[in-house]
């Protein structure tokens, strides 16, 4: 049994993956950890080592069966993300800086109003690129091949 779509969607998600939340309603009220992962179909975070229930498994060909501990899913409300400075937590807002870049910034009554990085971890793809060229693929030396000169008209195609 999974969880249902949400009914209404987050649309502006400000919670990212690796951002450090606190949780602020439920069994784990008041502990802190890492966003492990986002479920953004169904409104939920999962936070490492947090919210942690009993899963029932049977055994498998190749795999054991038992009872293992697994994180449960939050709701994206339950959760704040921690103000870099002050170390509570506080909600996001967004500002501009004077080379044009967008930041994430604290806001709210115990908010410092300081800059909250973007995670390190969302530099890393967590599925690569593939680098294979597959049959579909256009080869390079077809693609840098120059078929239009803007100057002389040559390449036109006849409409």
């Amino acid at each position: 049994m999974g969880w249902k779509a949400a009914e209404k969607l987050v649309k502006h998600w400000k919670i990212l993956r690796g951002d450090n939340v606190m949780i602020i309603r439920g069994k784990d009220k008041g502990e802190t950890g890492i966003i492990k992962r986002v479920i953004r179909s169904q409104n939920r975070v999962i936070v490492e080592g947090k919210n942690l229930v009993k899963k029932h498994i049977k055994q498998g060909q190749g795999h054991e069966g038992g009872i293992f501990s697994i994180e449960a899913p939050l709701h994206v409300s339950n959760v704040q993300v921690l103000d870099p400075v002050t170390g509570k937590p506080c909600k996001i807002g967004y500002k501009y800086l004077e080379d044009g870049s967008k930041v994430r910034v604290s806001r709210g009554l115990a908010a410092s109003e300081a800059i909250i990085p973007r995670p390190e971890i969302l530099k890393e793809r967590r599925k690569p690129r593939p680098n294979i060229v597959g049959p579909k693929d256009t080869p390079i030396d077809l693609v840098l091949e120059k078929t239009y000169d803007a100057k002389t008209g040559i390449g036109m195609p006849d409409l």
